[in-house]
C-alpha cells in the first residue's frame, strides 16, 4: 500500500492489524472501494483485489452500512461483500469479532469509522457513525456487546476513531443538532447553523460506556479539509468514491 493511516496505539499490538484507506489517485476512481455507489464493477473489484493482496490469509467481511445501530458478531471465517453486493451483511453498522484472518471494513466519505480492540480478549470491532447512528448510540452499544459476548473489559479495550468530517466543516441544522445538546462541546452555533462534532461525541459515547481516556486515539483529521487524501462526500458534492477503514486478528 502506497498511502494509508494508522493509529499509533493499535500500530503497538502484534496481534492486531489496522490501516485507513487513502485516495491513489493513479487507480481507478481515486482507489475508491465501494460496490454500491454505481461505479464501474470491474474497476472497483480491481482496486480491491489489490488491496486484498496485502493480506493473503486474510477473508473481508462488508456490511450494507444503512446508519443504523445494528451491531453483527462474526463468529466464522467467512467472506461477504467483498466481490459482490449480495453477500454483504445487510443493514449493519458495526461488526464485531474474535476471529483470526478476518478483516472487518468500514465504508466512508465524511462519517466516523471506529476501531475497536480488547487486547485482553483478542476481540476486535469496526464501527460506521454518522450522526444517526451516533444518535442512537451505535458505538456506547457495540462495547456493551463485547462485554456481553465476549466478557470484554472497557478498562483492556483501545480505541480509535478514524478520518472523518470535523467540526470545521460539518454544518447541520438545528433538527439535527438538537440531537446532541445535552453533550457538553457537541456543537458551535454559527448564525442559524451548529457545526457538529461527531468524533468527539462519540468519544464521549467511548468513556461514558467505560473505556480509558488514555486508550482512546482520535485522528483529528477533517476529510473535508484533507479532500486530496480522503473522499468527503459534502466537500466533494455527493461525491460516489469511499475509503476503507479495516481491522483484523493475526
Amino acid at each position: 500500500m502506497k498511502r494509508i493511516y494508522t493509529f499509533n496505539h493499535l500500530s503497538k499490538e502484534k496481534c492486531c492489524i489496522h490501516l485507513v484507506t487513502q485516495k491513489e489517485h493513479e487507480k481507478s476512481y481515486s482507489f475508491s472501494l465501494a460496490l454500491h455507489t454505481q461505479e464501474n464493477r470491474e474497476d472497483i473489484i480491481k482496486n480491491r483485489v489489490y488491496l486484498s493482496k496485502e493480506f493473503p490469509n486474510f477473508s473481508f467481511i462488508v456490511s450494507n452500512q444503512t446508519h443504523s445501530a445494528n451491531i453483527k458478531v462474526v463468529t466464522k471465517k467467512e467472506t461477504k461483500g467483498w466481490m459482490e453486493l449480495d453477500s454483504a451483511i445487510e443493514n449493519c453498522d458495526a461488526l464485531i469479532t474474535n476471529q483470526k484472518e478476518v478483516m472487518l471494513t468500514i465504508l466512508t466519505a465524511d462519517c466516523v469509522p471506529i476501531f475497536l480492540f480488547d487486547k485482553k480478549q483478542n476481540v476486535i470491532s469496526a464501527i460506521h457513525a454518522g450522526w444517526r447512528g451516533t444518535q442512537q448510540k451505535i458505538l456506547y452499544k457495540t462495547v456493551k456487546k463485547m462485554i456481553e459476548v465476549f466478557n470484554s473489559n472497557p478498562k483492556d479495550i483501545l480505541a480509535g476513531i478514524a478520518p472523518s468530517i470535523g467540526k470545521c466543516c460539518y454544518e447541520v441544522d438545528w433538527s439535527v443538532a438538537k440531537h446532541f445538546k445535552y453533550i457538553k462541546d457537541a456543537y458551535e452555533n454559527r448564525g442559524e447553523k451548529q457545526m457538529l462534532d461527531l468524533p468527539h461525541i462519540n468519544k464521549q459515547q467511548l468513556l461514558e460506556a467505560g473505556i480509558e481516556e488514555k486508550n482512546i486515539e482520535l485522528s483529528n483529521i477533517c476529510t473535508s479539509c484533507e479532500v486530496e487524501k480522503y473522499f468527503s462526500y459534502r466537500r466533494e458534492r455527493g461525491c460516489s468514491g469511499r475509503f476503507m477503514s479495516m481491522i483484523g486478528l493475526k
